[in-house]
Formats: structure tokens, C-alpha cells, sequence
């Protein structure tokens, strides 16, 4: 993470992780010393044309409804509003409780990818929930908007999916090599975030044993990080899957989407399917 990134910014709403989403995100401002910023965000509903609901309408008829829909959506959006206000005070209470630097909260219309693409200048880390409250019913998916904001900021993204029991103390870092892998790396040595953590650095190949290791663990070593390093070999998400449970990993460390989507859409991504399957929270480097 860049210095000059200053803000933690969490995303706030009425889903079952927004307390845990609040933890995380108040233990990266402690830690990082940074200012945590909540974000409430209200999205406007699309209506359908009249026009293409029915050709029977009269322009008077047409022109009632459409002022109905404006109506009825305008008191949707005081209501949320409402409901937005007191969900970020309550979030700032707790925030602040849990020792978060500077809290201020922020209330934005729009769509999600919107505001956080006017706030990216600002941000130092994301932290979002794996669901929001229009899917947190489905234990085994992701949130509908979730992989469109990780491919689009170029910001760290800490995608939250189990309650906050205390600071991370081992981390798993997945490399490979890649550009976004060593990308990832760099921004673990440079950070404040990862210094109390021991550090799993662990490559899965499918071939025999790789000297990718060597180097990358020079370099946390030097960055005063505790390293243990494992070489696996066997199918990418099983390998980790099984050492993240194996070795009482609390956080999940990777670079995002770092294939084509080409290759994603014939081959399947990596990322996303660790998203939907891991077990413990996983900050996406970019």
C-alpha cells in the first residue's frame, strides 16, 4: 500500500457482514495508521418504460403513472437515506470503539462502481463485504457487483466473509510468479500492515519444484517479515484451500485476476473461485 493513499475506506449496508466489514477495516486503520472513511451507498431502481409495459395507455394515464413511480421512488430514497444515516453512525460507534484513526462517514446515490471510482484517488484499501444484503442469503455465491469493482479499482481490496475475532497473525501468501503476483509481493514488503504477521509464502506448482521462492522470501526477509515457505504441487485452489486450514492461516493474500479475460472465460478465473470458496478473508493486490 502507497503513504499517500490515506484512507481505509469501508462499505457500509444492511448485510450480515457490515459488522464484520467495520472490524476489518478498524484494524487496517490501526494498524496502517490511516483514516477510516464509511461509505453508504444508495442505488436508484430502473424503471421500465411505460411505453414498453403497454401500448394500451393513454398520455394522461402514462403521464399519472410515471409521476407515481417518481413518487414512490422518492420516498424509497428518503427512506434509505434514513436508513443509510443510522447505519453509519451506528458503524462510527463502533469504529472508533475498536480504535479506527479519524472516522468520518459519507452517504453517496449512484451505483456502487460509481462512487467508488470518484473516491479511488483517496483510498488506501477497500474493504467490502463477500455479499451485500441483496445476496447475503446465498452462502455460496458472491455479491452481484463484487467482481465488477475488483477488476475496476487499482486499489488493495479486502473482501470480508467471516466475523472479526482479533488481528490477523499468520497470513498466505499465494505467488507465482506473475506480474501480479510480484506486484503483490512488493506491496507486502513495503506495507505496515503484514509486520506482526508470520508470513506463509506458498507457490503451487504442477510440475516439480520451483526456484520462484528463493528471491521472494529475500525480499520480505529484508522488509523484517517472518517467513515460512512451502512448494505444492496438485490443483491451485485444493493446495491452498488445504494449507490455509491446515497451518491456522486468518488472511488470504493474493494478486487479482492476473490471466486474460480470455483465458479466464475458457480456463475459469483463480480469483474468483477463491473468492467463492475460501474460508477466511482475502485481500485482492492490484
Amino acid at each position: 500500500m502507497n503513504n499517500n493513499r490515506v484512507t481505509v475506506l469501508a462499505c457500509i449496508d444492511g448485510s450480515a457482514y457490515a459488522q464484520s466489514v467495520v472490524d476489518y477495516a478498524s484494524w487496517a486503520s490501526r494498524t496502517v495508521r490511516a483514516p477510516l472513511k464509511l461509505l453508504h451507498n444508495i442505488e436508484h431502481r430502473c424503471h421500465a418504460q411505460v411505453s414498453d409495459l403497454s401500448g394500451n395507455l393513454r398520455v394522461d394515464e402514462r403521464d399519472e403513472l410515471l409521476e407515481q413511480l417518481a413518487s414512490m421512488e422518492q420516498k424509497r430514497s428518503k427512506i434509505l437515506m434514513e436508513q443509510g444515516k443510522e447505519m453509519l453512525e451506528a458503524a462510527r460507534s463502533r469504529a472508533e470503539a475498536d480504535g479506527a484513526v479519524e472516522v468520518t462517514k459519507v452517504q453517496r446515490h449512484g451505483t456502487l462502481l460509481e462512487s467508488l471510482v470518484e473516491l479511488e484517488d483517496e483510498i488506501r484499501v477497500l474493504v467490502l463485504g463477500a455479499r451485500g444484503e441483496d445476496h447475503e442469503e446465498d452462502n455460496k455465491g458472491l455479491g452481484a457487483q463484487l467482481e465488477t469493482v475488483i477488476r475496476a479499482m487499482h486499489r488493495p481490496v479486502l473482501v470480508v466473509n467471516r466475523a472479526f475475532t482479533d488481528a490477523p497473525r499468520r497470513c498466505m501468501l499465494a505467488y507465482d510468479g506473475s506480474e501480479a503476483a510480484r506486484k503483490a509481493l512488493a506491496m507486502v514488503a513495503e506495507s505496515p500492515l503484514y509486520r506482526d504477521m508470520e508470513c506463509h509464502l506458498v507457490h503451487v506448482s504442477r510440475d516439480e519444484q520451483s526456484p520462484l521462492l528463493d528471491e521472494a522470501t529475500g525480499l520480505l526477509n529484508e522488509a523484517g517479515i517472518t517467513v515460512v515457505t512451502a512448494s505444492l504441487h496438485g490443483d491451485v485452489e485444493k493446495q491452498l484451500a488445504d494449507y490455509q486450514r491446515e497451518h491456522g492461516i486468518e488472511l488470504i493474500v493474493m494478486g487479482a485476476f492476473g490471466h486474460s479475460r480470455l483465458r479466464e472465460v475458457l480456463f475459469g478465473s483463480v480469483t474468483h473461485r477463491m473468492l467463492e470458496n475460501a474460508a477466511v478473508p482475502l485481500l485482492l493486490l492490484r
